[in-house]
């Protein structure tokens, strides 16, 4: 049987996944932006882009592997059946997307003459610098942020026409709030 909405664990994956993913775009573009003088500030901020790509990455596992291992709950009512697809195809691509931006990000930074550090630390050399396979990556990585933008922006999209128009409560599904507990602990009073 489905949930009538998700498991904490699920919501605290979903925001702060939400969270890190904006605030690496933003800080991607920022970077972008830093002068290579003087030498190593500029080295600092990607590392720490980086450091915070694998960490994002890693979360994007934990929680595509909590959603393969836990019951999600169905669709509202009255969903029309092209919405549930185009709602599951936008998560869909989503999640390959958000597996494939610190995958391309790290394999791009691999094949830089530089180490990848985690947090300072330097992590091994799996291959020799090459620049074509570096911009190839890079490039991979950019449009790969790029798209999961535009696949958000659907999905923000989506989220605002529930809660604006169809105000089926969609969005309580995704927090901390309880609509059944709360009203049980309302009428005991």
């Amino acid at each position: 049987m489905n949930p009538d909405k998700y498991n904490r664990v699920m919501v605290v994956l979903h925001w702060t996944l939400a969270l890190g993913l904006l605030a690496q775009f933003g800080f991607g573009l920022w970077m972008e932006e830093i002068p290579k003088d003087p030498p190593g500030v500029r080295a600092f901020w990607f590392n720490l882009h980086k450091s915070f790509g694998i960490v994002l990455g890693f979360l994007v596992l934990w929680r595509l592997g909590w959603r393969v291992t836990h019951s999600v709950p169905a669709d509202l009512p009255n969903t029309p059946d092209w919405q549930s697809k185009l709602a599951k195809l936008n998560h869909g691509l989503m999640y390959v997307i958000m597996f494939a931006i610190p995958i391309t990000g790290f394999l791009g930074s691999s094949f830089s003459p530089y180490p990848v550090k985690f947090f300072g630390t330097a992590l091994p050399r799996l291959w020799e610098a090459d620049p074509e396979q570096k911009a190839f990556f890079s490039e991979l990585h950019e449009a790969s942020a790029f798209a999961l933008m535009g696949l958000l922006a659907l999905h923000l999209l989506a989220v605002l026409w529930h809660v604006v128009v169809k105000k089926d409560g969609l969005l309580q599904r995704m927090t901390w709030h309880n609509p059944v507990a709360d009203s049980s602990s309302n009428s005991s009073t």
